[in-house]
């Protein structure tokens, strides 16, 4: 979480501490410190000894001091990873995500405050006009800040379910251990990356119905083919691939960001520039489901077994290679659902037109055999989010590669950053909410209007 400005790499677009990682330096469209360009005292040079910034020396902080100290103009880049959470566990939006959402953006503030206390000596050297070494917000009221939206977001989460106050409790650790030890270890980027994750998984559970850890079986068909919902343990599996996704990007931002302020070798921006096409890739490649064992179950059975599958299909149930009864695809999460064209669990592929035999390149009824489906093309809104994703974030590394300067480098940094709300735009509208995709889109020029007043870095 922290928003040194030095070592962290989730500002205004990102959370990297999921609900909050300060943000790295780099080029995010504000002017530093002063955000309007005017460091100086609100016009009054006040010579007379007393450093009495922005008209308050007390300590206690103006509103524009603690905007400054908290960046709000990075609380943007919060809504999407609980969105895109929610929709990659196949779940709709409800009152337990805003309730989930309202506690990541509290645990997000208290990072940028804690960050901001615990480099206070760093700063009065590296960044002297930052809230707290200038003198116009003291260092226990950040502090206190800091604890204080902790607790909040804690009790947010306890509001929204039981699930959603464990994984804010894992967060919340995540975010005090990184700022206070973490940070300018090793273990940093992991850390940062690690809080990313646990944001995404927060809209997952968070938006399951409390309470249930097994799917309900609908008493009666239901022809609309909406999945019913599923527990939250089920949902955070469901949504793990993209909160991964979304930490690899973090991983990659943050570790680029250790060096801006240094500059480093091309070999570095070059590492971050296949981060991010992995990750573009993993997005468009992703396939709803994974390897499968393919079988005819009729023919390996005897007849008993066969007329008990019969019955099965009547009702609109199968069964999975261990025996158990799986549930109607109707009924199945999105992520769990057999992609069109590709057999359900427990079947041969076969070519309806040629006679009901398999098809070709598949195995016969009868041998199991590992086949891997093909992944389904990416939807035109994915494609073009994944697009926008990838320039915002590729083209200033690619600068950085040519020319690994310090200033490269932060623009670099500040692309990564800014490009966290495209890809979690991509990763909604990969689960099948475009429209949720673009409202997160729609943030994204407010971002960039607030940056420019105050610095996210």
């Amino acid at each position: 979480m922290g928003a040194d400005g030095h070592t962290d790499a989730d500002g205004p677009t990102g959370a990297g501490g999921a609900a909050g990682s300060g943000g790295a330096t780099g080029d995010t469209g504000g002017t530093g410190a002063g955000a309007d360009g005017n460091d100086s005292d609100n016009g009054n040079d006040n010579r007379n000894g007393n450093d009495n910034r922005n008209g308050n020396g007390n300590g206690n902080g103006t509103g524009r001091a603690w905007a400054e100290l908290l960046r709000v103009s990075a609380l943007f880049s919060v809504p999407g990873d609980l969105l895109a959470g929610a929709t990659a566990a196949g779940h709709r939006p409800n009152h337990r995500t805003a309730l989930a959402t309202c506690a990541s953006l509290c645990l997000y503030e208290a990072g940028m405050a804690l960050n901001d206390w615990a480099d206070r000596d760093i700063d009065a050297v590296e960044r002297p006009d930052r809230p707290i070494p200038s003198g116009r917000i003291a260092p226990a009221a950040a502090l206190t800040a800091a604890g204080g939206l902790t607790v909040a977001g804690l009790a947010l989460a306890a509001a929204a379910s039981r699930p959603a106050l464990l994984t804010a409790t894992a967060l919340a650790a995540t975010v005090w251990a990184y700022d206070l030890d973490l940070k300018n270890t090793p273990a940093g980027p992991a850390a940062m990356a690690c809080a990313r994750t646990l944001d995404l998984l927060q809209g997952a559970v968070a938006t399951a119905p409390p309470g249930t850890t097994r799917p309900r079986r609908p008493v009666v068909a239901d022809r609309t083919d909406t999945p019913y919902s599923f527990g939250a343990a089920r949902s955070a599996r469901a949504a793990l691939p993209s909160a991964l996704l979304l930490g690899a990007h973090t991983l990659a931002v943050t570790t680029v960001s250790r060096r801006e302020a240094q500059g480093s070798s091309s070999a570095l921006p070059l590492a971050g520039l296949a981060a991010v096409a992995a990750v573009a890739g993993g997005v468009a490649g992703t396939a709803r489901g994974g390897w499968r064992r393919s079988r005819s179950r009729g023919e390996m059975r005897g007849g008993s077994q066969g007329r008990s599958e019969s019955r099965s299909r009547i009702r609109g149930e199968s069964r999975s290679e261990s025996g158990g009864r799986s549930r109607p695809a109707a009924y199945r999460p999105a992520a769990y659902r057999p992609a069109a064209g590709r057999p359900a669990a427990g079947r041969p592929a076969v070519d309806r037109t040629a006679g009901g035999q398999p098809a070709a390149g598949q195995p016969a009824a009868g041998h199991p055999s590992v086949v891997r489906p093909a992944a389904p093309a990416p939807s035109p809104v994915t494609a073009a989010l994944l697009a926008g994703y990838g320039a915002t974030a590729a083209r200033p590394l690619l600068h950085a590669v040519l020319n690994p300067s310090p200033y490269f480098l932060q623009r670099a940094v500040g692309g990564g950053i800014r490009a966290m709300i495209p890809l979690q735009a991509a990763l909604t509208a990969r689960a099948g909410a475009p429209r949720t995709a673009a409202a997160l889109l729609a943030l994204i020029p407010a971002a960039r209007r607030l940056s420019r007043k105050v610095s996210p870095t």
